[in-house]
């Protein structure tokens, strides 16, 4: 008799999760140029917490440039 294995699901950390805070830094930007291009649909997606926080997935803000990289290549 085979078992069926299962595979634990991988644990989301708030590393994986990354405040607006360290968007800004990382890509060298002012709130008001983030604020400039989410109103204009060029951020990457974002999720509000419960408590209104804003953060912008890791994978998500990766992914996110590499679009970045191939339009202006």
């Amino acid at each position: 008799m085979s078992r069926a294995t299962t595979r634990p699901t991988p644990q989301r950390s708030a590393r994986d999760l990354m405040t607006l805070q360290e968007v800004y830094d990382e890509l060298g930007i002012s709130k008001s140029t983030w604020n400039d291009w989410k109103n204009k649909g060029r951020t990457p997606t974002t999720i509000k917490l419960p408590n209104n926080q804003v953060r912008v997935r890791r994978t998500v803000f990766d992914k996110w440039l590499e679009q970045l990289e191939e339009v202006n290549a």
